[in-house]
């Protein structure tokens, strides 16, 4: 009478699942990497910045040519490393969004293989109680008929 629910796709299902699990990490990381990197960026922007303030107030009392040429030199050489990592962000961004979909499509998959296997356990119960009625009904009959034999 107790009938055991079997989906006929769990293991699609478990295979999916571990597919969204590596997504999600495969996801998680790139973000970590494009927040590492616009750290990056935002530092050398910060110290370019410093610099340039550093370099006005040095002015300002006076220096020399050759100090003055060093800042220059090292603010080309920050404005170099700015554009590398611009463009790493840029990369990293984009790399991030395409986890960020593959995601979304794996786990809009699961939701339904979830959804199509609570219809088939809603169908599978609705059918048990269809023939759990039946039996009972077959009992009551044989119950009364048997009552009337006797």
């Amino acid at each position: 009478m107790g009938s055991v629910f079997h989906y006929r796709f769990d293991q699609v299902m478990t295979i999916k699942e571990q597919e969204k699990n590596e997504s999600e990490m495969a996801y998680k990381e790139s973000v970590s990497d494009f927040e590492k990197i616009a750290t990056d960026l935002f530092e050398a922007l910060k110290k370019k910045e410093d610099l340039i303030i550093f370099q006005q107030e040095r002015m300002s009392t006076g220096l020399s040519i050759l100090e003055m040429h060093n800042y220059v030199n090292f603010i080309d050489s920050i404005e170099k490393k700015i554009a590398e990592l611009q463009q790493k962000v840029i990369q990293a961004r984009s790399k991030m969004e395409w986890f960020e979909a593959k995601l979304l499509e794996i786990s809009l998959e699961c939701k339904k293989y979830e959804k199509m296997k609570e219809k088939e356990q809603t169908l599978f119960n609705l059918e048990q109680d269809r023939i759990e009625v039946i039996q009972l009904d077959e009992m009551s009959q044989i119950a009364f008929y048997n009552k009337e034999v006797r």
